[in-house]
């Protein structure tokens, strides 16, 4: 019987682990599915070696893009930067490749980053995080990738999104009138910024602090898997939605949460300029940063476990934008 067509598998840790053994001369390491996500996430664990092995959906990543992403990353590395990277197997070669029902999936195994994720930091870790990016921004702006990575302008976080998410409001076209409202306040503001003034390079596109951690005061960077061309500072927009977050939980008063985010700007700057306009388009860029990725929920449904994608989803998120925008945007 032949095998009916597939679009999204699930690789076996078991049949995995005795793959990479091979490749990599590991031994002794037990290898467990972590999550599934834009990729498949797992860890490969034993007495003193840890990893961390990303099998990308072959929907999402071509292989061109997976190179851009490991040769960005080895970059990185090579500079000093603080970024989990990739490890070479017994050949040299960073990218594996594993014949799925769908066919052809990468994986691409990293060291893992030490600690643990973090989320209500001191003055000192705000100082970190702040000169980390800065550092790793002083490299990023100044590379060019032989294997291209994704652009972030208007055109592929804001119309293309918007567009993306129409039919998915058709039970709820009120929300989304009022999403395509904000979005052109933010295009309309945007256009008041001298943006060709504005730092422009690699950056990491989902700076949560889910992706890095912290062992005491020492701080590693990981999952550049959206990183791609565009304006630096949508960086420092993404790092904002973890303020956001907190201060609408209420974990943070917005005055505090405010000052924390401006301690990480100064730290920032301590290291690497960024100018009071670029500052002040932040939360712009914010508001494109959750458009996207609810263009890429929308765009991916079918094969990224985005279960909880509904018109009620929909709905609260356009709520929460819009809470966004009026808490930070002056428009």
């Amino acid at each position: 019987m032949e095998i009916f067509p597939t679009q999204y598998s699930t690789l076996l840790a078991s049949a995995l682990i005795d793959s990479l053994q091979k490749s990599y001369g590991f031994s002794g390491l037990t290898c467990k599915l972590l999550l599934h996500g834009v990729s498949d996430t797992y860890v490969l664990e034993g007495p003193t070696d840890k990893y961390i092995l990303k099998i990308y959906r072959n929907s999402h990543r071509s292989l061109d893009e997976i190179k851009g992403e490991v040769e960005l990353l080895n970059i990185l590395n090579e500079q000093g930067a603080k970024v989990s990277y990739p490890v070479r197997a017994i050949d040299g070669e960073q990218i594996q490749a594993f014949n799925a029902a769908e066919g052809i999936r990468h994986g691409v195994v990293f060291n893992f980053a030490p600690g643990k994720n973090i989320y209500d930091f001191t003055d000192e870790q705000l100082r970190v995080i702040g000169n980390e990016m800065a550092f790793n921004h002083n490299l990023t702006s100044q590379i060019n990738l032989s294997h291209e990575r994704k652009n972030y302008d208007i055109e592929t976080t804001l119309t293309r999104p918007l567009r993306l998410t129409e039919p998915w409001f058709a039970d709820e076209k009120e929300s989304y009138s009022e999403l395509e409202a904000i979005a052109e306040r933010v295009i309309r503001k945007m256009e008041t910024f001298h943006t060709a003034s504005f730092s422009y390079g690699y950056c990491h596109y989902d700076y949560l602090p889910k992706n890095f951690h912290f062992d005491g005061d020492t701080f590693t960077l990981f999952d550049f898997d959206f990183a791609g061309k565009g304006f630096l500072a949508n960086d420092h927009a993404s790092f904002l939605v973890h303020f956001f977050f907190h201060t609408a939980t209420g974990k943070l008063t917005k005055e505090e949460g405010d000052r924390q985010f401006k301690r990480f700007l100064d730290a920032y700057r301590e290291v690497r300029d960024l100018s009071d306009e670029e500052i002040e388009a932040i939360p712009c860029l914010g508001i494109m940063f959750w458009i996207f990725y609810l263009g890429f929920a929308c765009e991916n449904f079918d094969d990224w476990s985005n279960n909880f994608l509904s018109p009620r989803y929909l709905k609260e998120r356009v709520s929460v934008i819009k809470r966004f925008a009026d808490m930070y945007c002056r428009f």
